[in-house]
Order: C-alpha cells, then structure tokens, then sequence
C-alpha cells in the first residue's frame, strides 16, 4: 500500500551569517580527479565555492597517509588553506587488498558539530552518505555536496539540497594536465 506524500522544492538559500561546515572525503574527490581528468584537484577553489561567502566554522579534509610520506607536503597545502587534516594510515591486508575509509567518522563529525552549523558540506559524490544527508536534514540543516557528478552517487545528488558538480568547470576545480578536457 503506498502512502501519499507531498515533496517541497525547498529554495537553496546561502546568506554571508549562515555558518557552514565543510568535511572534505579528500581520497573520494581526488580519486575521481585522477581517474576523469588525470589531474589533481584545487582545494583552495573548492573550499572558496563550498563556502560562498558564508561564515567558515570549520573545514575538515579526512586524508590518508602511507609508510613513504610523501603526502606530507600535500597535507601542509590543505593546512595552509585552512583546511584541519585528520590522517589514517592505509590498511593493507593479507593478500594485497588496501583500505582507506573515512565514512564513519565524517558522518560522526558532521552529526557532533551539527548544532553549531546552519548548513553542513559534503565534498564526496559516495552514496554512502545519503542517510548522513537524510539525517542531517531531519536535524533542519541545509546539506549541500560538492563532486565530480560523473563519478558521484546518483541517489546522493537527488537527496542533497544542493549539489555543485566540480565537472562543470574542470578549468577552475583542478590542477594539472587534464584540467581542459571536459
């Protein structure tokens, strides 16, 4: 028996005293970078755009390391922008299989400093995240995401409020040599 239920386009609304909490899954848009364009993503125009000119509370990039180090470098960039970086190491298993996964801290952060956020931004196109999104929204936050639509999650797209697709200017989102292919 299907119920009957009503949907309302909620106009997305960003105003300069909204305060917005960016959580960047930096491996889930740099993986999509690397595999669309063979180009590195630019983290200081996807912070400017996730926060449009709105009150920053926090920005935090969920970043992988490995034995080598040689990210380092890479981490002290995002720190430089404003960026906080929380680190795992890559889990290898027996037998070769790596693992390197944020989802349930990312979705505990944005629930923990949700009641100090109006709008909370989710830059990862992983369909994952769709119940965090939900969640959020039942809590009366704005979720806006941020990704590269052809790698992201269709579903996730749809739930958010809105969703900037980082394939739309490739030219502005990335660095490197893929940057002009659309």
């Amino acid at each position: 028996m299907h119920s009957a239920f009503y949907t309302f386009i909620m106009p997305v609304i960003k105003h300069p005293n909204q305060r917005v909490g960016i959580f960047l899954d930096v491996q889930n848009l740099y993986h999509s970078a690397k595999n669309l364009y063979k180009a590195k993503v630019n983290f200081k125009e996807v912070l400017k755009t996730a926060t449009a000119n709105r009150q920053l509370v926090r920005a935090i990039g969920y970043v992988i390391s490995t034995e080598s180090g040689e990210e380092k470098t890479f981490f002290e960039a995002l720190t430089k922008l404003g960026i906080e970086t929380k680190e795992k190491e890559l889990q290898i298993f027996f037998g070769g299989a790596k693992k390197a996964d944020w989802d349930v801290a990312i979705a505990v952060d944005s629930l923990r400093l949700a009641p100090s956020l109006d709008t909370v931004v989710l830059c990862s196109g992983d369909g994952d995240f769709i119940p965090l999104v939900q969640q959020l929204q039942s809590m009366g936050k704005q979720v806006e995401v941020i990704a590269f639509s052809k790698s992201a999650s269709s579903k996730l797209q749809e739930t958010c409020d809105d969703f900037v697709d980082l394939c739309d200017d490739p030219g502005k989102y990335l660095l490197g040599k893929g940057r002009k292919k659309k």
